[in-house]
């Protein structure tokens, strides 16, 4: 979607790192196009603790046992992309200032140089997409694009280009109307940016 990435780049990370980037991965690829058998049978099959994440993904996994690729399929559309436009767009430079391909979107580009991110030639949506802007955040983490980054940049990076609206996003696609699947996909996603916010602020200064 977004990475340059070849896997002899990426390097062995810790374990909860490894659980981190997961999490963004199955988020980026969930909400990128409609699941297919496949992704909808590796969702089924996801299990949770008694936490608030896991609650969420054991919620997730439930629901993914039960929806079809068609019933994920036309849920997708409705969400994302419908008759013009669908309920939901997801993007920073709307959620942040309520027009596509605004500032935020500009900010990012040049963060992603620096970073030596690039969209891939067979994608054509804006990069401050949510779910690049979750596939970039893995790719931080595994090192996909110049070695696994720190914790102080994974920090300036969500905080820059995630932290100030994805929980909003996944709140609303919770709530959204045409959610069923998507409502577990954006509570578990709503706790984890949650989690994330609370663990940078925590762990980094």
């Amino acid at each position: 979607m977004t990475s340059t990435a070849t896997p002899d780049m990426m390097t062995d990370i810790p374990e909860e790192d490894g659980l981190r980037a997961d999490l963004y991965d199955f988020l980026s690829v969930m909400l990128a196009a409609p699941p297919d058998g496949g992704l909808l049978k590796r969702a089924a099959a996801l299990k949770g603790d008694q936490s608030e994440l896991g609650s969420a993904i054991q919620s997730l996994g439930r629901v993914a046992a039960a929806t079809t690729p068609q019933a994920a399929e036309r849920e997708f559309n409705a969400l994302f992309i419908g008759l013009g436009r669908g309920e939901l767009l997801p993007y920073a430079s709307f959620y942040l200032t309520g027009f596509l391909n605004e500032k935020p979107l500009a900010v990012l580009r040049g963060d992603m140089a620096r970073l030596r991110i690039s969209r891939a030639p067979n994608v054509f949506e804006p990069e401050d997409n949510i779910a690049s802007l979750m596939e970039m955040m893995a790719g931080l983490i595994r090192g996909r694009f110049n070695g696994p980054q720190d914790l102080t940049t994974q920090k300036d990076f969500w905080s820059r280009h995630i932290g100030p609206w994805a929980a909003h996003f996944f709140t609303d696609l919770e709530g959204a109307k045409n959610s069923v699947l998507y409502a577990s996909v954006g509570a578990a996603g709503r706790v984890f940016m949650e989690i994330e916010r609370e663990a940078f602020r925590m762990t980094v200064d």
